[in-house]
């Protein structure tokens, strides 16, 4: 048996083999909010092994990085905590939900039962081999790790754990990729089909001033002058996801859930889908108290509240679609449901984000034209823009951009730029 203890100084950390053959030690980390010492146990097999963990302590106590007393909550636990109460304040609602997707889908099922204080590097190594061996991209494994490193920076500031495992490791690499866009000719020509088609303002709208999708349909004549041709983007249109409005989530949806299909299924030919988990609170969309969700106004993210001022044939085209849309609502009556949106339904609704996704497809195939995502849009504007000379700066007030770095990865030089720019160098050394 080791030697009898006798009592430390205040505030001097404590050695000891006990009677149950183990060493233990203790540390004061400082005050607890009712003024007490905050004092720490660890316990060891060897003496080694408890200097170690009570010099881990001290090292903690004396960079600032203490931990509240009490059992860290687990990784799973902070997590729901983080998004629920804490991400919920500022996050738009898409953008929670995106969270929680990557967080249901890849942090709990992997990670999700270790301690807050007691995560790894390893455990985070671990956690993107499983993305990359699912073949997830290299962004989405990115995205992951910020949701966790944010999380865990919220749980450090708060004094849940003392160091932020995330900044001990490499955050996954993301190799640039240059956006789609659509080239001038390739424009004109759905703009071409276009005009045959209702609504079609909307998609040069969409070409000519970069608006965003929801921004696009999210437009109200109220934000429009006809006369100048000024248009202040400060809202837009998003599909909320339904939340429960009832007592138990589970029960309301069990009906729906989706159980899992035998060895030799036929029924599904391009692959049979994902069963719910066990407990599944999904399917909020068939709740009858069902709450939150729908087609709703959103200011636009970010600095992007702007005003844009339409190019003058594309106002007259505006001009076009009022009148037009004007005898549509005479038409329909009281069926007419007035949400002042520029594109709208016949009967006055919103237009739904994934008809407008199909509409836009239709037009590059009936065009001719490559097919490219409706937000290439953006960047096939802020090309055009770039062709035609205007100042770096001046493209990033009309897309809505708060760093100029980011309007320059939505643009980019064209051939025939660079060979207007080699021409005007010969001209400046050469020609007299």
């Amino acid at each position: 048996m080791g030697e009898k203890r006798s009592r430390k100084p205040n505030g001097r950390s404590s050695i000891y083999l006990g009677s149950d053959g183990l060493w233990h030690g203790y540390v004061t980390m400082g005050v607890k909010p009712d003024g007490s010492p905050d004092r720490r146990h660890v316990k060891r097999k060897t003496e080694k092994a408890a200097t170690d963990a009570v010099r881990q302590l001290e090292q903690q106590r004396d960079a600032g990085k203490v931990r509240k007393a009490g059992r860290a909550p687990t990784v799973a636990e902070w997590m729901a905590t983080y998004l629920d109460t804490i991400a919920a304040q500022k996050l738009a609602p898409r953008t929670l939900d995106d969270y929680w997707s990557k967080t249901r889908n890849w942090i709990i099922p992997c990670i999700g039962e270790h301690r807050l204080n007691r995560l790894a590097p390893e455990h985070l190594d671990h956690l993107y081999a499983q993305m990359y061996k699912a073949k997830k991209a290299p962004s989405h494994v990115l995205k992951v790790h910020r949701i966790l490193s944010r999380a865990l920076k919220i749980a450090m500031r708060r004094g849940k754990i003392g160091q932020n495992v995330c900044d001990l490791v490499d955050p996954p690499t993301v190799d640039r990729q240059d956006a789609d866009r659509l080239h001038r000719d390739e424009a004109k020509k759905v703009l071409g089909v276009a005009e045959r088609r209702r609504n079609g303002a909307r998609w040069s709208v969409a070409l000519a001033c970069g608006l965003r999708q929801g921004e696009a349909l999210g437009l109200r004549w109220e934000f429009v002058d006809l006369k100048t041709g000024d248009v202040r983007v400060w809202w837009q249109l998003q599909r909320n996801t339904w939340k429960h409005g009832c007592d138990d989530p589970h029960a309301c949806g069990e009906r729906f859930h989706k159980k899992a299909c035998p060895k030799r299924c036929t029924k599904h030919k391009a692959g049979c889908p994902r069963p719910c988990p066990p407990k599944c609170e999904r399917h909020a969309h068939k709740c009858p108290k069902r709450q939150g969700g729908g087609m709703v106004f959103r200011r636009p993210k970010g600095k992007s509240r702007r005003t844009v001022t339409l190019p003058p044939p594309l106002l007259a085209k505006l001009c076009e679609h009022k009148i037009r849309q004007d005898v549509e609502r005479q038409a329909a009556g009281s069926d007419w449901e007035d949400w002042d949106l520029v594109f709208c339904q016949p009967n006055g609704r919103p237009i739904d984000p994934k008809d407008d996704w199909e509409e836009w497809g239709h037009l590059l195939e009936e065009a001719g034209v490559r097919y490219v995502r409706v937000h290439d849009g953006r960047h096939t504007a802020g090309t055009l823009l770039v062709e035609q000379g205007v100042h770096m700066r001046v493209i990033q007030m009309i897309l809505g951009h708060s760093d100029v770095r980011t309007t320059e990865l939505y643009t980019v030089a064209s051939n025939e730029t660079t060979r207007d720019a080699a021409a005007r160098m010969g001209s400046a050394l050469w020609d007299s």
